[in-house]
Order: C-alpha cells, then structure tokens, then sequence
C-alpha cells in the first residue's frame, strides 16, 4: 500500500507514530505513515531519528523516494542498524534543519514572484538557496531583495489548496518551471497560495513550506550569475 505521507497535510508535523512495512537489501525501510519529506523538487528529503519501542534510536540520513512517487524511504546513517519488519517506530525529524528548508522554500516562491519568469531550475539549502530564471536582461540583486523583504515584512498567510491531476492537465499555464513538473500520480495536486485568495502566488508545489512570509526572515540576493544568453541563477542567503 502507498504510504500515508503525512507532511502533505501538515508541514509542522515533527513526529508520527509508525510501522515497517518493508526493509530492502540496502538496509533502507518503508513504513504504513510517515512524517518525514523525501528529496524531491529541489528540495531535500527530511533527516532525524527512529525511535524504537525497546529504546533503541536509529540516526536516519536523507530520505528519498523509491522507484515511484508513492514509495518513500528511510535510511538508516551509516554504522545504524535497520529496523526488522512489523517494528513500531516514532519517527522524529530534524526540525532545526526542516525549518530551514521551509524558510528557504518559501522564499525562493517570493523570488518567483518578484522575477515572473520560468524557472530553469532550482536547488533548496539549509544556507543558501539558488534558482534559475530564463531571462536575458539585467537586475539589481539589491531592487530584487528589497521587494522580497517587502512581501516578507507583509507577512501574508500560506496555505496550501488541492487540485486534481486532471485540472492541473487543463491548466499547464499555471505551472512557472520549464524543466520539472509538479508531482502527478497521485490523484491530486498541492498549490501553495500566498496572501489571501491567493493575491500574491500560487503555484504547484510538493515541498513543505512556512505558515506565513514573515516566518521566513531576513533574506537577501547574495549573487545574480549569468549562466547563458538566457539564463540567470540567483543565489538566495539567510540574513540582511
């Protein structure tokens, strides 16, 4: 059966009660539910730790998918024993990390915002972010800051409102990436929507983000490298 991800659902979710349903050769590990993002969309998949019911606790390093979108697996950090099957577990993430990304999400959606161009990729860090716009003209990388702070400093809410895969098929404008379509497969489609009645954004989307734009701080332009005649890639910093 596919997993119950429940991060989906509820981006702050830090910890779920679960069982292994699968434990492969490479000593990675399925379970029924799991609050744990795996890698996918530019944005990493979820570390922390397995909490097993006699006490033991198994370092988990970044999770990722399997073969299909609808299987996710745990892996175990090196030296770590895996779980066996029909374990119960209490998975826990790495929050501090998790919050991070989040931040770091959200924010490269503002910066979507503030350069309406497509996106020719992009890559979420803890520290730093980057995104790729197919634009051939010259920004300030200070205007570009300054008008993300704005919609931060704003603080519009985020929410997250469900489409299925057949009216994301009828509307493919709405999608901004050039390269990497949302995730389809699983019968329905998340649009992360800023500001109220989605004035600010809204986009398909299957990361975790923030609640609001001011939980996402103090953000700034770092760099704007050219990359082609075509391209441009912003590099997106914590701090002022």
């Amino acid at each position: 059966m596919p997993v119950d991800a429940l991060y989906r659902d509820d981006f702050y979710l830090q910890k779920c009660d679960a069982v292994v349903t699968a434990v492969h050769e490479d000593g990675t590990f399925e379970t029924d539910r799991t609050c744990f993002y795996a890698t996918s969309g530019g944005q990493p998949g979820d570390t922390g730790v397995a909490h097993s019911a006699d006490g033991r606790s198994i370092r988990l390093d970044i999770t990722r998918h399997g073969a299909a979108k609808d299987t996710i697996l745990h892996v175990p950090a090196d030296g770590e024993t895996p779980p066996a099957l029909g374990d119960a577990l209490t998975l826990e993430i790495d929050w501090p990390r998790r919050e991070k990304l989040m931040r770091m999400h959200t924010a490269c959606h503002l910066l979507s915002v503030v350069c309406p161009c497509p996106i020719t990729g992009a890559s979420v860090g803890e520290d730093e972010s980057r995104v790729d716009f197919d634009m051939s003209e010259t920004i300030d990388k200070e205007a570009v800051t300054a008008a993300m702070m704005r919609l931060v400093e704003e603080d519009h809410p985020i929410y997250v409102q469900w489409i299925t895969d057949a009216d994301l098929a009828a509307n493919p404008d709405i999608v901004k990436s050039k390269n990497v379509r949302p995730p389809m497969g699983l019968g329905r489609v998340s649009l992360i929507c800023i500001g109220e009645d989605a004035a600010v954004d809204s986009q398909p989307c299957g990361g975790t983000h923030v609640r609001s734009t001011a939980a996402v701080g103090a953000v700034h332009i770092g760099k704007i490298e050219k990359k082609g005649r075509e391209n441009r890639r912003f590099r997106i910093r914590f701090g002022a």
